[in-house]
């Protein structure tokens, strides 16, 4: 298989610098099997995943490999469950609860960054399809063992910069608010999709690449908290922390759902290059191993999945969107 010994030589070096949380997208013809999948990544020690459905081969694939998996429930679904729990029940009896508690679901993502999106009409459903998986749950004596959550893209900010300006939209806030009450109400954290890369290729002459690499540079100084960044991406977790707290969610912890760096681009995607993807993950790595936390919350230790195990061929849009693994 073509893309097969690149990924394993991925994996090998993963040893060499710490075991990350990784997502798991599919959206190719040209990737190992689930199963090879699960050896692979046992083999290299990762313990936590993110798929974007709930695949019934790869939910069985990863069956006793104690990896720690959060499924995801499509955004084409989010209508259907938000009409009632029974709706949610239906689907979590035939995708999550055949293969516990062999396979370790820790977690329903409900959608992928629909605040914020093109689509009005899913930010309306989000609150009551994330609330009938929570009783479904409830009902199934699972909510101790599977976490709801829901991630957001950057487009749910009004402001991100410097980063005590972080700002929810105020179209966005209508929504976000009574979100962000049921999370806090159920102990979910706020899961944001951070992508120094996508900053960096939207305005290459204003930011310094080094800076978006995690390389040497002078950094930003935020003279609200007079704190000082010396890489983006814990600028934009601070500024996701600076949102919440404006709008009271003070102590809600950040997670980091999906960061990386495309290995290639269209001509207008500056950045997107091997070498700077290599230099963003390491960097990375290197920054998550440590377990510290960032400037505004150093006693919270930053988490973060990377994206993607693979490249996805079949992806549409952009090429960068088909070149993260």
């Amino acid at each position: 298989m073509k893309d097969f010994s690149s990924f394993f030589l991925w994996l090998l070096l993963i040893f060499f610098f710490t075991s990350p949380n990784v997502c798991y997208g599919r959206i190719a013809d040209n990737i190992p099997a689930p199963s090879r999948v699960a050896t692979l990544l046992r083999r290299a020690k990762i313990k936590n995943i993110r798929i974007y459905d709930a695949d019934h081969t790869v939910l069985t694939s990863f069956k006793n490999s104690g990896i720690e998996i959060v499924v995801g429930l499509g955004n084409e679904h989010l209508k259907d469950i938000s009409v009632g729990e029974d709706r949610a029940m239906n689907w979590i009896k035939e995708n999550v609860q055949p293969f516990l508690p062999g396979t370790l679901i820790r977690g329903i993502a409900i959608g992928n960054e629909i605040l914020g999106s093109t689509d009005p009409e899913l930010w309306e459903v989000l609150l009551p399809a994330a609330e009938n998986v929570y009783s479904a749950l409830h009902r199934l004596g699972l909510t101790d063992r599977i976490q709801v959550q829901t991630a957001h893209s950057e487009a749910v900010f009004a402001s991100s910069y410097p980063p005590s300006a972080g700002a929810f939209r105020e179209d966005v806030l209508q929504f976000m608010r009574p979100l962000l009450q049921f999370f806090s109400r159920i102990g979910s954290p706020f899961f944001i999709n951070a992508y120094p890369f996508l900053a960096y290729k939207s305005d290459p002459a204003q930011i310094d690449i080094k800076y978006a690499l995690f390389q040497s540079n002078k950094g930003i100084y935020d003279n609200k908290t007079n704190l000082h960044y010396d890489n983006m991406f814990e600028a934009q977790v601070d500024a996701a922390y600076a949102a919440l707290e404006k709008v009271g969610f003070p102590k809600m912890e950040v997670i980091v759902s999906e960061t990386g760096w495309a290995s290639k681009g269209d001509a207008d995607e500056a950045g997107a290059s091997p070498k700077n993807a290599k230099a963003y993950n390491s960097n990375l790595r290197k920054k998550l191993a440590k377990k510290k936390g960032t400037p505004y919350r150093p006693k919270i230790a930053v988490k973060a999945y990377v994206f993607a195990l693979f490249n996805e061929n079949l992806k549409p849009g952009p090429t960068s969107e088909r070149n993260f693994g």
